[in-house]
């Protein structure tokens, strides 16, 4: 239900860019200076004039694409809040207003500046109804067509964040059952032997998927996220006693970050089993973490036995394989999964770009 819910109010959703930003003002001033040129070929042939001609509908025209930019950025939000069809109605009908306004404005500058100098008289247009009625069909036609190449550029863009959101989604149920079935099997094997502590895994475990199943999100905040590996933890350490030690090195981390849900536990869940279990005396794990340069760097490292069964490997990939597709949906090309093996040891590294709930409203 919320799936089609999100589906039909995206539909019906008037799709404008973020007119404060410099990328959506750089592209207002190529498609104004595009028409400029385009108008200046169309009424000049190439002589002396053409490069005055060119100037001044350059400066005119940049005038009106700016202005125009600056008022849809001050009014999306209260364009935001009317049905697709009537929000473009009003975009264009506040673009056309504030192109004659302009229009308005330069033509009694001329009229007060020009006086008879013959070098303003060909800079400033002459005939005040012709003027503005070409500029109201100009704008019209131009504004029509790049509202229109906005709205779909931008509901392409939604489109794609949505379906790579379902992508997080399904990655994440691949995640899930697997955890599911390990923390039962840990619970069954402590209900005869200590009840008590099997009750508190059975709490720790509804803990945990209360945080990611009922809320079903699937971006959290950094402090939440080392919280469920940090449950995950006592659920395992119940199983496997002194065997188990997980050293924290976090504190340099920003904890408000967001990150995708169920990062940092699938990590921690293989370097037990791939790390820890094999080992009849047990070992260390060292998750560590660092933040500099508005960049997240998040490691662990398990002990690696000489002689480990490959077939563990599988798993190992699976998991990882998951973890660098959501961190790519997240924040394409800008994030890195590094595998690094040394002697002794075996470390997973996380790198990825600060991100906190202001942000991710922009």
């Amino acid at each position: 239900m919320n799936t089609v819910a999100a589906g039909r109010t995206t539909s019906t959703r008037f799709h404008l860019p973020d007119f404060c930003t410099g990328s959506s003002t750089l592209a207002v001033v190529l498609i104004v200076e595009l028409v400029a040129l385009i108008l200046t070929v169309a009424r000049q042939p190439l002589h002396y004039n053409f490069w005055i001609d060119l100037a001044g509908n350059s400066l005119f025209m940049l005038w009106q694409g700016l202005i125009c930019a600056a008022a849809l950025c001050r009014s999306k939000p209260w364009l935001k809040q009317h049905a697709a069809q009537r929000a473009y109605l009003l975009t264009l009908g506040l673009v056309l207003s504030v192109s004659l306004i302009v229009a308005e404005v330069v033509y009694q500058l001329g009229v007060r500046m020009g006086g008879g100098i013959g070098a303003l008289e060909t800079v400033f247009p002459d005939s005040h109804t012709g003027f503005l009625l070409r500029t109201f069909t100009i704008t019209f036609i131009v504004s029509s067509l790049a509202l229109r190449y906005f709205h779909v550029t931008e509901e392409w863009r939604s489109s794609i964040e949505l379906e790579a959101q379902a992508r997080i989604r399904a990655l994440q149920a691949r995640i899930r059952p697997h955890f599911l079935f390990n923390s039962m099997n840990t619970i069954a094997s402590l209900t005869r032997s200590d009840p008590e502590r099997a009750e508190e895994a059975v709490e720790d475990l509804a803990d945990l998927f209360r945080a990611n199943l009922s809320e079903a999100r699937s971006w959290i905040p950094l402090k939440e996220e080392l919280e469920i590996a940090r449950i995950y933890q006592r659920i395992e350490q119940l199983r496997l006693g002194e065997r188990l030690h997980v050293k924290w090195e976090i504190a340099e981390l920003p904890m408000r970050a967001l990150v995708p849900s169920l990062l940092v536990q699938p990590l921690l869940e293989n370097a037990v089993y791939h790390g820890i279990e094999p080992l009849a005396r047990g070992g260390t794990i060292t998750i560590t973490g660092n933040f500099d340069n508005e960049q997240i760097e998040l490691s662990v490292s398990n002990p690696m036995p000489e002689m480990h069964n490959q077939l563990k490997h599988a798993g190992n990939g699976i998991a990882l394989d998951n973890i660098r597709q959501r961190l790519d949906l997240a924040w394409p090309g800008r994030a890195q999964v590094e595998l690094l093996k040394e002697a002794a040891c075996y470390r997973v590294v996380l790198r990825f770009p600060f991100q906190d709930r202001h942000e991710q409203a922009r």
